[in-house]
């Protein structure tokens, strides 16, 4: 009996370990219900940090440092509010639709080659309702690190996530649109 015990525990050990990036990142993403981390944000050079939660699907809150900027979704609608302005997108209208969709990345992942960028990023490239979007994961956590996409208006936005907290408690209430003043 005992030899069939570790018969077992060899079989799983090695199967875990020969299991591929891809799979990995899968199941990774399959346990996260949250990511709270904080960002540095690239837009055509212009460079903006702050912290974020993600919530899934599609719920984020984004403060920014600087410039006490916000940025939210409900799941069905983006805001991005200053002191100066506010902007209300429709969710489906954005890259971050299909970001902030946990099962739309797993199927994707699941069906595209991946790539390894530095030896450290595991990278896939979605095409998707004309959006090109560029997802990177950790080669070691296999966590969500970060994501470029082109904005509405054709401006590159890559994001790197950094401080990357998984499956935290958060308020709900962060996910409620916030009002024009």
């Amino acid at each position: 009996m005992l030899k069939y015990y570790f018969i077992f525990i060899f079989i799983f050990i090695f199967s875990n370990t020969n299991a591929s990036n891809k799979d990995k990142i899968i199941e990774n993403l399959q346990n996260t219900e949250n990511l709270k981390f904080k960002f540095e944000q690239n837009i055509n050079g212009k460079i903006e940090n702050g912290n974020c939660i993600i919530q899934y699907p599609k719920k984020i809150y984004c403060k920014y440092i600087k410039n006490n900027k916000i940025l939210v979704s409900n799941g069905k609608s983006l805001v991005i509010k200053t002191r100066t302005s506010f902007y209300r997108y429709p969710l489906k209208k954005t890259p971050l639709d299909l970001i902030l969709d946990k099962q739309f990345l797993i199927k994707k992942i699941g069906n595209l080659k991946e790539q390894i960028l530095d030896r450290t990023y595991i990278n896939f490239e979605i095409v998707e309702n004309n959006n090109e979007i560029n997802i990177f994961f950790d080669d070691q956590t296999y966590n969500l690190i970060g994501w470029q996409t082109k904005d509405i208006y054709q401006n590159v936005n890559v994001t790197l996530l950094y401080s990357i907290q998984l499956n935290q408690q958060i308020d709900k209430d962060l996910f409620k649109l916030p009002t024009q003043n």
